[in-house]
């Protein structure tokens, strides 16, 4: 063997060993968003599932390790500038396609399929949206003026009108350069190295102690407060002081100072104080029920109501006395409205009281005991009723089966399809 030749084989045997101990399984090392990492661009799928990407990586969820992007998005092969999910239920042929940008050009994803005729330029899709981008996120109406997408570049922002096709351009120098923007459960956030700030879609306003480090909140990192310390519900430790649906179908449940809110399509499962959406409310909540586009809150012998929306908004002139709203007294334990009713029923120790919630004052139609007491909460649908005590539950079919029973049916456990808890 000639020297060279020797030389050559000492420096490849130097060099592989080198990738060895730097990447003992011979791969690249992944990247680690713990470390604390500027996303490209975050978007959830059409399943609820969030995307975090960075360079040819991508992480699904907020916890786990990166993944190559292309063993979701099999197209791609690098990096993207953007991404959102389009929220256009008008067009149900749109709704909820993954929209991914690089360069120029746009990539249409559905269920992690790309769509035919993509990519395409970004401009054949969206007109006067440029190109290269920042960050990009879907606004749908109430939220911001009409069903629209905000395009970031820069300083400015681009908000394009789905409905339309026009772009109009803000400036707001006072948030910080987003190089990417997620919105989740109808709040804002435009992250900024490892950090982010939450704004408002419309205005850009920022309001609140801001920036925050990402790692507290969207991803679980040791030593990280919020989101490392962050457990998974167990259905077996479920136990909650209150919970409730809203008109959309979203369930509200509520624990101590904190409430969960749970889309299971769209959004999962993650805690939030309740003064984020409640803020009068900063000592928890005893029992809650949804009527006619209205939130009822009760803690002690007082009666919150908000108007939903995209924000809750407490109605003027409350909190009132449970007899001054409810004409009753006593603690509450539990209540629930069913669909297209207008009869509220609370439930205080062994007792249930139907209250006509359409009469001025509130009229009690009835007044009934209960076959067990000590419950903690429950909520109605179109499928009946469940009571819960801890982490087991009763079915009734409806109130009336409910107050004509003398004796409590055999407790069924609470599941993770019921309330996104882990079996």
């Amino acid at each position: 063997m000639t020297v060279n030749n020797l030389k050559y084989l000492h420096y490849s045997i130097l060099l592989v060993s080198v990738i060895l101990i730097s990447h003992p399984d011979g791969d690249s090392a992944l990247p680690d968003r713990c470390a604390g990492i500027e996303f490209d661009a975050i978007t959830p799928d059409d399943k609820g599932q969030t995307f975090f990407f960075k360079g040819d990586h991508v992480w699904k969820g907020f916890e786990g390790d990166a993944q190559p992007s292309s063993q979701y998005f099999k197209e791609l092969n690098g990096h993207v500038d953007a991404a959102f999910r389009m929220h256009n239920p008008e067009n149900q042929g749109d709704h909820d396609h993954i929209y991914l940008f690089l360069d120029d050009k746009v990539f249409s994803y559905f269920e992690h399929t790309l769509e035919e005729g993509y990519p395409k330029e970004i401009q054949e899709d969206f007109p006067g949206v440029p190109t290269h981008l920042d960050a990009a996120v879907e606004c749908p109406k109430g939220e911001c003026v009409t069903d629209s997408v905000l395009f970031f570049k820069g300083p400015d922002v681009h908000v394009y009108d789905i409905v339309t096709k026009t772009v109009k351009t803000k400036t707001w120098p006072h948030l910080p350069a987003c190089t990417s923007v997620f919105r989740w459960l109808e709040h804002y956030y435009c992250f900024h190295g490892h950090n982010f700030t939450r704004f408002q879609p419309v205005t850009g306003e920022v309001t609140g102690n801001y920036p925050k480090d990402a790692r507290r909140y969207f991803m679980r990192c040791p030593d990280f407060g919020h989101g490392g310390e962050r457990t998974t519900l167990k259905c077996s430790d479920f136990k909650m002081d209150a919970i409730t649906t809203d008109d959309t179908g979203r369930m509200y449940m509520f624990k101590g100072s904190n409430y969960m809110r749970l889309d299971t399509h769209r959004d999962g499962l993650h805690a939030f104080p309740i003064t984020r959406s409640w803020k009068e409310l900063t000592n928890g909540v005893d029992a809650v029920f949804s009527y006619n586009d209205r939130i009822y809150l009760i803690k002690g012998d007082q009666v919150y109501i908000y108007k939903a929306g995209a924000h809750f908004t407490l109605i003027e002139g409350y909190p009132k006395t449970l007899k001054e709203e409810l004409n009753i007294e006593g603690q509450v334990d539990a209540a629930f409205v069913c669909p297209g009713q207008r009869t509220a029923h609370i439930i205080q120790g062994r007792k249930i009281t139907y209250i006509n919630l359409a009469a001025t004052p509130r009229e009690i139609t009835l007044d009934a005991p209960l076959p067990f007491g000590d419950i903690d909460a429950a909520f109605c649908l179109s499928d009946g009723i469940k009571i819960f005590q801890g982490s087991n539950y009763y079915h009734y079919d409806s109130p009336m089966l409910l107050v004509m029973s003398r004796i409590a049916p055999i407790p069924l456990k609470v599941t993770s399809a019921m309330v996104g808890c882990e079996d």
